[in-house]
């Protein structure tokens, strides 16, 4: 049976990766000698480590790891033939050791040769330890039994993954392929995709489908046709209608065998992308101790630094979770740990006197919960005074009396997550600085995630994060503004409302509303875009609400389309950052939309505010003060042709717009709403054809009504432009003013209605 494939690596490298491997052994065992000293299945864990560290450094010759994991190995073959209790001081030796075979490992100007003052301490260090307790236990009488030597075969070297590595196993083998995370980032996009396109089978299968209803439709009306002829019409009719019913039901046949097997591509295509997407995406996962499993030594120690007895406990250690995230979620995770050994955790005598335990227990936890995922950092500590947190609120000035002595738990604990906010009195170099906790929330949301905390004075404290189960996936809301859909991510929106305009209220200047118990600014979406107007005519605004507390603003948009799920897609690097917009992706029908990014949209409408320029929206819609008029947009290269057929239709009430060829036509459809285009065909850059075409093919545009007025006049210059999609043909060379405006009010009604 072939094994791992290992000839890209050198021999240290391979050693590296077992130590990282063998040292989180070696020091989860310690931890938990620790608390019980005597556990034999811990002893026996961390010895074989030890001993194959020992071994697999004497294989690439790094003699100054091979003293180290001997001196090590040798104390815990001590302690299994009970010859050593491993008190506080022999684990607080080993642990070091762990931390010096690291560093004898690395390339760092202290590793190698040079750690060999650090190696000499420790093992002085660890010999005293051993043999200064074997010297007391046989003064007290006992005699230490013969030490038998354990040598168990070596450990075959176990090669880590690098962030980015995918591992393949089959057939009993293992086979590794490096791949770095910027490559699986492509391919996730590339599966993402192929499952978009995958989906865009379904509206063509559902226009067929339609289309079959009509020629049933068809055959119902020929046979309503037979009904109605005479009883014994001619021999050449007869055969006329046979023929057509004969051809009616083969082409029936025909397409709905066609839909079936159109119906079971949709399904294996939407099932092969579905699956690719989730392989590929699970490549992404990684479970949740892989990040934070390292922190039990960390808390062990800063425990030990400031005089407390703590462990952390890890709950849903398997939970699966984006190792993106898992990267990002390190640093706020750190300040939340290290806050709860310093803030929270009592000393000894403390938790005593309260009637705990002497032991601190600091818990994280996780799990998935309604398409996300959830981490629970909780203790078991003092929890969190409200009432001096209230005294600090108002020496600080950051409210007044009446405000703060109204202000609810949960309204006080959010204070905590103000930049430099802290309810320490002394600066340490572990906390007291004012910096974590905004710190936590900053880099939870940059994952487009959120925390909440809750106490019980005397209990404890928990903080919550709801974080998204990945960063390539993106549940949002649909939007319309200018005609362009953009997408809100979800986790950053407060609420969503319709907003009747008499709602509207005007203080200095600014759009207000009434939100709750608070007034909230009122902002268009298309200000903070700069994206034109938004729509007069509606009585009703269509309302996104982000921020937090007075720090919330109500977004207008033109319309909302509906929740998606979306495949993100990052910019290019060379655009830089886009004000507003953090990501792209694609919708179902192929479509580019562009992700908000909150945040900046929170600081842009910040900005507007401040600069007092916001535009005040109207309390009353503009339908209701005059009819809004139909809105024409003519292209034609003519400039004569364009100004008589402006005119004539702006005389009869029609709002009309001009673009002077086919390519300043199709950027004024997507920019600006129209109820008709009036176009030539034969023009410059894109013909009249062209954009018609791209106008029916559009999901947005493709029911705009579209009359082509050419000088061409031949049927089949007609037919070209009527198969194209075109609603209405008309001849420059016979048409008149009447014609004209007859043709528009037959396809848009009159101007005004």
């Amino acid at each position: 049976m072939s094994g791992p494939d290992l000839s890209g690596f050198s021999m240290l490298d391979l050693f590296r990766a077992e130590l990282e491997t063998q040292s989180q052994a070696l020091t989860e065992g310690l931890l938990a000698l620790e608390r019980n000293p005597v556990a034999a299945d811990h002893l026996e864990a961390a010895m074989r480590a030890a001993h194959s560290l020992k071994g697999a450094a004497r294989i690439i010759e790094l003699e100054p790891a091979v003293r180290v994991a001997h001196a090590m190995e040798e104390c815990l073959v001590a302690a299994q033939r009970g010859r050593l209790r491993l008190g506080q001081e022999a684990i607080d030796a080993l642990l070091k050791g762990v931390d010096l075979l690291a560093l004898v490992a690395s390339d760092g100007p202290n590793g190698g040769a040079a750690a060999e003052p650090a190696v000499a301490r420790f093992l002085a260090t660890l010999d005293r330890v051993l043999h200064g307790t074997q010297e007391a236990a046989s003064t007290a009488g006992e005699m230490p039994p013969p030490a038998a030597p354990f040598e168990p075969p070596p450990a075959e070297p176990a090669m880590r993954t690098e962030p980015g590595d995918a591992v393949h196993g089959g057939g009993g083998s293992e086979r590794m392929v490096r791949i770095t995370a910027e490559a699986m980032n492509r391919l996730l996009g590339l599966a993402g995709e192929s499952l978009m396109e995958a989906r865009r089978l379904r509206p063509f299968l559902d226009r067929l489908t339609r289309l079959t209803r009509q020629h049933a439709a068809l055959a119902k009306a020929f046979d309503e046709l037979r009904a109605v002829l005479p009883p014994n019409p001619e021999e050449e009719v007869a055969d006329a209608l046979v023929r057509v019913q004969d051809r009616l039901g083969a082409s029936h046949d025909a397409l709905a065998e066609r839909l079936a097997e159109l119906d079971a591509l949709d399904l294996r295509a939407s099932d092969l992308a579905n699956r690719l997407y989730a392989e590929t995406l699970e490549s992404r996962m990684g479970p949740f101790e892989d990040g934070v499993r390292h922190y039990a030594r960390t808390i062990r120690d800063l425990g030990r630094t400031l005089g407390k007895r703590v462990r952390l406990d890890i709950v849903g250690g398997s939970t699966g979770i984006d190792r993106d995230i898992l990267e990002q979620l390190d640093a706020p995770l750190g300040h939340l740990l290290r806050n709860a050994v310093d803030h929270a955790i009592e000393l000894p005598d403390e938790r005593a006197f309260a009637g705990k335990p002497v032991e601190g227990v600091i818990r994280v936890e996780a799990r998935h919960s309604a398409g996300l995922l959830q981490i629970l950092v909780s203790d078991d500590g003092r929890g969190i005074d409200t009432a001096q947190l209230r005294r600090v609120i108002l020496a600080r000035g950051l409210t007044t009396p009446e405000t703060a002595a109204q202000l609810s738990e949960a309204e006080l604990l959010e204070f905590l997550f103000l930049p430099g906010f802290s309810l320490k009195e002394t600066v340490s170099d572990i906390s007291g600085r004012g910096v974590g906790l905004d710190a936590v929330q900053a880099m939870t949301r940059a994952v487009r995630g959120q925390v909440s905390i809750s106490s019980t004075a005397g209990i404890g404290t928990t903080f919550q994060l709801e974080l998204p189960l990945t960063l390539s996936v993106m549940r949002t809301l649909l939007v319309e503004v200018a005609n362009e859909p953009y997408a809100f991510p979800l986790a950053g929106i407060a609420h969503t409302l319709r907003l009747p305009r008499t709602d509207i209220a005007q203080l200095e200047g600014r759009s207000h509303f009434r939100f709750g118990e608070r007034q909230i600014g009122l902002i268009a979406c298309h200000e903070i875009l700069e994206r034109g107007e938004p729509k007069a005519d509606q009585s009703e605004l269509a309302v996104i609400v982000i921020g937090d507390g007075e720090g919330s603003y109500g977004v207008v948009v033109d319309r909302f389309l509906g929740e998606r799920e979306l495949v993100v897609r990052p910019l290019d690097a060379r655009l830089g950052k886009i004000k507003d917009i953090s990501a792209a992706a694609l919708l179902d029908d192929g479509a580019p939309v562009l992700i908000i990014d909150v945040e900046d949209m929170l600081r842009s409408a910040e900005k507007l505010s401040a600069s007092g320029r916001l535009r005040a929206l109207n309390r009353t819609s503009a339908a209701v003060g005059a009819r809004a008029r139909k809105r024409v947009l003519v292209v034609d290269d003519s400039l004569t042709v364009r100004e008589l057929e402006r005119k004539l239709l702006a005389h009869h009430g029609y709002e009309v717009e001009v673009a002077v060829d086919g390519m300043d036509g199709w950027n004024a459809v997507r920019s600006e709403p129209f109820d008709l285009v009036v176009t030539d065909v034969d023009m410059p850059r894109m013909d009249g054809i062209e954009l018609l075409t791209l106008i029916k093919r559009d999901a947005r545009l493709g029911v705009l009504p579209v009359m082509i007025v050419s000088y061409k006049d031949r049927e089949e210059d007609r037919r070209r432009g009527l198969d194209a999609g075109a609603d209405y043909y008309l001849t420059k060379g016979s048409f008149h003013d009447d014609a004209l405006v007859g043709a528009v009010a037959d396809l848009i009604g009159t101007a005004y209605e």
